[in-house]
Protein backbone atom coordinates (compact mmCIF):
# COMPACT_ATOMS: atom_id res chain seq x y z
CA UNK A 1 0.00 0.00 0.00
CA UNK A 2 1.94 2.79 -1.45
CA UNK A 3 1.17 6.56 -1.21
CA UNK A 4 3.12 9.40 -3.11
CA UNK A 5 2.66 12.57 -2.76
CA UNK A 6 1.86 14.73 -6.41
CA UNK A 7 2.01 18.85 -6.60
CA UNK A 8 -1.04 20.46 -7.29
CA UNK A 9 -1.38 23.00 -9.77
CA UNK A 10 -3.06 26.11 -9.94
CA UNK A 11 -5.76 24.31 -12.57
CA UNK A 12 -6.47 21.83 -9.90
CA UNK A 13 -7.24 23.73 -6.73
CA UNK A 14 -10.52 23.32 -7.53
CA UNK A 15 -10.80 20.04 -7.15
CA UNK A 16 -8.61 20.43 -4.25
CA UNK A 17 -11.36 22.30 -2.23
CA UNK A 18 -13.75 20.35 -3.20
CA UNK A 19 -12.11 17.06 -1.42
CA UNK A 20 -11.71 19.55 1.19
CA UNK A 21 -15.07 20.63 2.28
CA UNK A 22 -16.21 17.34 1.76
CA UNK A 23 -13.79 15.48 3.72
CA UNK A 24 -14.19 18.04 6.62
CA UNK A 25 -17.91 18.09 6.23
CA UNK A 26 -18.44 15.59 8.70
CA UNK A 27 -16.03 17.74 11.35
CA UNK A 28 -17.64 20.70 10.73
CA UNK A 29 -21.48 19.61 11.42
CA UNK A 30 -19.86 17.73 15.06
CA UNK A 31 -18.36 21.13 16.04
CA UNK A 32 -19.88 23.59 14.54
CA UNK A 33 -16.70 25.61 14.04
CA UNK A 34 -17.96 28.09 11.14
CA UNK A 35 -14.98 29.95 11.59
CA UNK A 36 -11.65 27.84 11.26
CA UNK A 37 -12.72 24.58 9.75
CA UNK A 38 -11.39 23.87 6.87
CA UNK A 39 -15.26 22.25 5.83
CA UNK A 40 -16.34 26.03 5.93
CA UNK A 41 -13.57 27.96 3.61
CA UNK A 42 -14.27 29.48 0.26
CA UNK A 43 -12.37 28.61 -2.45
CA UNK A 44 -10.89 31.97 -2.70
CA UNK A 45 -9.02 31.57 0.87
CA UNK A 46 -7.53 28.31 -0.97
CA UNK A 47 -6.65 30.01 -4.06
CA UNK A 48 -4.76 32.31 -1.62
CA UNK A 49 -3.08 30.03 0.11
CA UNK A 50 -1.87 28.14 -2.86
CA UNK A 51 -0.23 31.77 -4.60
CA UNK A 52 1.97 32.06 -1.01
CA UNK A 53 4.96 31.20 -2.00
CA UNK A 54 5.71 29.27 1.31
CA UNK A 55 2.80 26.59 0.21
CA UNK A 56 2.59 23.94 -1.57
CA UNK A 57 -0.31 21.63 -1.95
CA UNK A 58 -0.15 17.92 -2.61
CA UNK A 59 -3.02 15.47 -3.56
CA UNK A 60 -1.94 11.71 -1.83
CA UNK A 61 -2.16 9.22 -4.60
CA UNK A 62 -2.67 5.45 -4.45
CA UNK A 63 -2.61 4.45 -7.04
CA UNK A 64 -4.34 6.39 -10.01
CA UNK A 65 -7.02 7.50 -7.13
CA UNK A 66 -6.79 10.73 -4.96
CA UNK A 67 -7.37 9.64 -1.71
CA UNK A 68 -6.31 13.10 -0.05
CA UNK A 69 -4.74 16.03 0.15
CA UNK A 70 -2.00 17.68 2.15
CA UNK A 71 -0.77 21.51 2.40
CA UNK A 72 3.06 22.16 3.51
CA UNK A 73 3.75 25.59 4.55
CA UNK A 74 7.89 25.83 4.50
CA UNK A 75 8.62 29.65 4.84
CA UNK A 76 12.13 28.41 4.90
CA UNK A 77 13.47 30.96 7.31
CA UNK A 78 14.12 28.17 10.13
CA UNK A 79 10.93 28.32 11.41
CA UNK A 80 8.99 25.09 11.59
CA UNK A 81 7.53 23.59 9.36
CA UNK A 82 4.08 23.00 9.27
CA UNK A 83 1.46 20.64 8.33
CA UNK A 84 -2.27 22.45 7.87
CA UNK A 85 -4.67 20.46 6.88
CA UNK A 86 -4.41 17.30 6.05
CA UNK A 87 -6.95 15.02 5.10
CA UNK A 88 -8.15 11.69 3.58
CA UNK A 89 -11.37 11.33 1.76
CA UNK A 90 -14.25 9.13 3.99
CA UNK A 91 -13.70 6.12 1.52
CA UNK A 92 -10.22 5.85 2.24
CA UNK A 93 -9.87 6.59 6.06
CA UNK A 94 -8.51 3.96 8.03
CA UNK A 95 -5.82 2.51 6.08
CA UNK A 96 -3.05 3.88 6.78
CA UNK A 97 -2.60 6.67 3.95
CA UNK A 98 -2.69 9.70 6.55
CA UNK A 99 0.50 8.21 8.32
CA UNK A 100 2.43 7.39 4.82
CA UNK A 101 1.17 10.63 3.61
CA UNK A 102 3.09 12.47 6.59
CA UNK A 103 6.12 10.51 6.06
CA UNK A 104 6.32 11.28 2.71
CA UNK A 105 5.84 15.00 3.46
CA UNK A 106 9.43 14.83 5.95
CA UNK A 107 11.34 12.53 2.88
CA UNK A 108 10.17 15.32 0.84
CA UNK A 109 11.40 18.57 3.69
CA UNK A 110 13.63 16.40 6.19
CA UNK A 111 11.77 14.75 9.29
CA UNK A 112 12.93 17.86 12.07
CA UNK A 113 11.70 20.88 13.22
CA UNK A 114 7.73 20.23 12.05
CA UNK A 115 4.76 21.53 13.54
CA UNK A 116 0.66 20.97 13.39
CA UNK A 117 -2.31 21.33 15.21
CA UNK A 118 -5.31 19.26 15.63
CA UNK A 119 -8.80 18.70 17.48
CA UNK A 120 -8.18 17.41 21.02
CA UNK A 121 -11.03 15.72 20.96
CA UNK A 122 -10.66 13.99 17.99
CA UNK A 123 -8.38 10.95 19.67
CA UNK A 124 -7.89 8.64 16.37
CA UNK A 125 -6.00 12.26 15.35
CA UNK A 126 -3.98 12.24 18.24
CA UNK A 127 -2.93 8.68 18.03
CA UNK A 128 -1.35 9.56 14.64
CA UNK A 129 0.35 11.91 15.45
CA UNK A 130 1.78 10.68 18.31
CA UNK A 131 2.49 7.23 16.99
CA UNK A 132 4.53 9.47 13.82
CA UNK A 133 6.40 11.33 17.07
CA UNK A 134 4.82 14.54 17.21
CA UNK A 135 4.80 15.64 20.90
CA UNK A 136 2.00 17.82 22.24
CA UNK A 137 3.62 21.40 23.31
CA UNK A 138 1.09 21.88 26.15
CA UNK A 139 -0.54 24.66 23.80
CA UNK A 140 -4.20 23.69 23.99
CA UNK A 141 -6.89 26.97 22.54
CA UNK A 142 -10.96 26.35 23.41
CA UNK A 143 -12.47 27.13 19.74
CA UNK A 144 -16.03 26.61 21.40
CA UNK A 145 -17.96 24.45 24.49
CA UNK A 146 -16.95 21.32 21.85
CA UNK A 147 -14.43 22.14 20.89
CA UNK A 148 -10.51 22.49 21.29
CA UNK A 149 -7.37 22.66 19.14
CA UNK A 150 -4.24 21.19 20.49
CA UNK A 151 -0.64 22.01 19.26
CA UNK A 152 2.67 19.02 18.47
CA UNK A 153 5.47 19.67 17.46
CA UNK A 154 8.74 17.26 16.41
CA UNK A 155 12.38 18.09 16.02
Amino acid sequence: MDVELRLVTIDEIEIVWKMQVEAFAELLEKYQDYVMSPGAEKLEKVIARFKQPWTKYFFIMHGDEKVGAIRIVDMKDGSRKRISPIWIMQEFRGRGYAQQAVKEAEKLYGSEHWCLDTILQEKGNLHLYEKLGYHQTGKIEKVNEHMDIVFYEKG
